[in-house]
């Protein structure tokens, strides 16, 4: 995830924009940045319940049993919040996706009081997901 920032230069980053216009255009470039996420992904097993947006988490563990991820959306703001979720999530292993808490980033960030409500709820459901796929990988 090279062409990505880690967690402290996302929130650096992040609270340098002046408003949340330009948050959003942020998250939507960190969208951007993802790779394609292949056709052969884009299927049932990785597609997440509960977004109103089309979308699709794929978490591979590497031989160092680091997850890897990749993802798309079929709408920009929601693919950078999967970008968000991925930065958040970079570089750990199953158990330690498990025990961390993503929420205080979202605060850090006031993520969660500027999205709509339906994109709260697809933002949830993101994180249940690969928390709960972790949990089957750990």
């Amino acid at each position: 995830m090279a062409a990505l920032p880690d967690k402290e230069k996302l929130l650096r980053n992040f609270t340098r924009c002046a408003n949340w216009e330009e948050k959003y255009l942020y998250i939507i470039e960190l969208g951007q940045r993802l790779p394609q996420l292949s056709d052969d992904d884009r299927n049932v097993e990785n597609s997440i319940q509960g977004c109103q947006s089309q979308v699709w988490i794929v978490m591979r563990q590497n031989a160092e049993g680091i997850i890897e991820f990749q993802g798309d959306s079929d709408a920009a703001i929601v693919k950078g919040l999967i970008a968000v979720v991925f930065i958040l999530y970079d570089r750990m292993m199953a158990q330690d996706i498990v025990n961390f808490d993503v929420r205080p980033w979202f605060e850090k960030m006031a993520l969660a009081q500027h999205l709509t409500p339906s994109r709260s709820q697809g933002l949830e459901a993101m994180i249940r997901a690969i928390r709960a796929k972790a949990v089957t990988l750990s």
